[in-house]
C-alpha cells in the first residue's frame, strides 16, 4: 500500500485531475488503520510468518525496512497534498524508530536494528531508518532524529568498500553485494543529505553510485541481481534499479535517465505478461511468472511512476 500510494502521488503530480490523489489518500488511510499494534509509533510488518538467515519474524511484527519506506509515502503526501495528518504520521514512524529499535555503537557510528524483538545489523535497514529520520526532521526540526541519523550514516559509510560497494551486513554470513539493497542504501544516503544538509559523505555517495551503475545493468537494460552474475533477472532488482537510476539522474547525471528507460523497456518486454502483471524472476530458459503484489506489481508501478516524473521534469527543463 505504501508503494501504491507513492506511485499515485507521483502520477497526480504528472497528470492532475485524474483522481490519482484520491487513490493515494485511500492507500494512506488504509495504512493508518492497519499498523502493527503495541509500539511507540506507527510501524508495519508482514502479514505472514517469515524466516530468513538472520531472524524469525512472526506475522505482524514490524521491520524498519517496510516502516521507513511507508514513512516516505507519508512525507511524499505531505509535500504534495499539504495535509498535516500525513506529516504527523511520518513523525509517528520516527517515534517507532527512536523508541522501539535498539541502537548499538558499531564501527564509525551507530547501527539501528532491523527489528524490535532483537538486535539485527543490516546496512540497508540502518540507512533506510536514517534517511527517513533526516527527511522528517527537515520539517519537524527534531535534533535527536538528526543525531541518530548522522551516527547511522557514519556507520554504514564507514563500512563501504574501496570499489564503492557495501556488504548486505558485516556479519560473517552476510557478505554479499546485490542490486536492490545497494539501491536502498544510495536512495537513503540521498534523503539523508537532503534532509540534514550534511554533505560530508558526498564523495562516498558518488563512488557508491558509480559502482551501482557500472555493475548491475547490461547494456540492453537487463537488471543483474549480483555484480558478477547476469541471472536471475529479478523484478525487485528491476524496480529498484529504475527508481535509483531515476534518482541518480537528478542527483548526479541526467544521462542516467536513459539507463533507467532502457531498464524499464527491457523489463516490460521480457517480464511483463499481456494482462499487465510482472513476473517474479527470469532465467535464460525459464520464467517464474508468480504475480506477487508487493514483490513486483507495487514496486514496478512506483518505479515507472518515478521514471515518468523524472522524464517530465527533464522535458520541462
Amino acid at each position: 500500500m505504501g508503494y501504491l500510494a507513492r506511485a499515485y502521488l507521483r502520477l497526480d503530480r504528472c497528470d492532475p485531475g485524474r483522481g490519482y490523489g484520491e487513490d493515494a489518500r485511500r492507500g494512506l488511510q488504509w495504512l493508518l488503520e492497519h499498523p502493527s499494534p503495541g509500539y511507540s509509533g506507527l510501524a508495519w510488518g508482514n502479514h505472514f510468518d517469515y524466516q530468513n538467515r538472520l531472524f524469525y519474524l512472526p506475522k505482524g511484527e514490524p521491520t524498519v525496512v517496510w516502516t521507513a519506506l511507508i514513512g516516505h509515502a507519508f512525507l511524499d503526501a505531505w509535500e504534495h497534498l499539504r495535509d498535516e495528518r500525513w506529516l504527523q504520521a511520518a513523525e509517528s514512524v520516527v517515534a517507532f524508530i527512536l523508541n522501539d529499535l535498539e541502537r548499538r555503537p558499531m564501527g564509525d557510528g551507530m547501527c539501528i536494528s532491523y527489528i524490535p524483538s532483537g538486535f539485527s545489523a543490516v546496512h540497508n535497514a540502518n540507512v533506510l531508518a536514517a534517511g527517513l529520520l533526516a527527511r522528517t526532521a527537515f520539517y519537524s526540526g527534531d535534533a535527536l532524529s538528526l543525531q541518530v541519523a548522522r551516527e547511522a550514516v557514519d556507520y554504514t559509510v564507514g563500512c563501504q568498500h574501496g570499489d564503492g560497494s557495501w556488504w548486505y551486513g558485516e556479519g560473517d554470513d552476510l557478505h554479499w553485494v546485490d542490486n536492490f539493497h545497494t539501491g536502498y542504501v544510495l536512495d537513503s544516503l540521498w534523503w539523508y543529505m537532503l534532509g540534514s544538509g550534511d554533505y560530508r559523505h558526498t564523495d562516498r555517495f558518488i563512488t557508491g553510485a558509480r559502482f551501482f551503475v557500472d555493475n548491475f545493468f547490461g547494456c540492453d537494460g537487463l537488471p543483474k541481481y549480483y555484480p558478477h552474475r547476469w541471472w536471475p533477472a529479478d523484478i525487485q532488482c528491476a524496480a529498484q534499479g529504475i527508481e535509483t537510476l531515476s534518482l541518480l539522474s537528478r542527483a548526479l547525471d541526467q544521462r542516467l535517465l536513459e539507463m533507467a528507460e532502457r531498464t524499464a523497456m527491457w523489463t516490460m518486454e521480457n517480464m511483463q505478461h499481456p494482462d499487465g502483471h510482472f513476473a517474479y524472476q527470469k532465467w535464460p530458459f525459464i520464467t517464474n511468472r508468480t504475480p506477487m503484489l508487493h514483490w513486483g506489481q507495487a514496486t514496478m508501478m512506483h518505479a515507472l511512476a518515478c521514471l515518468l516524473t523524472e522524464e517530465a521534469a527533464s522535458h520541462a527543463s
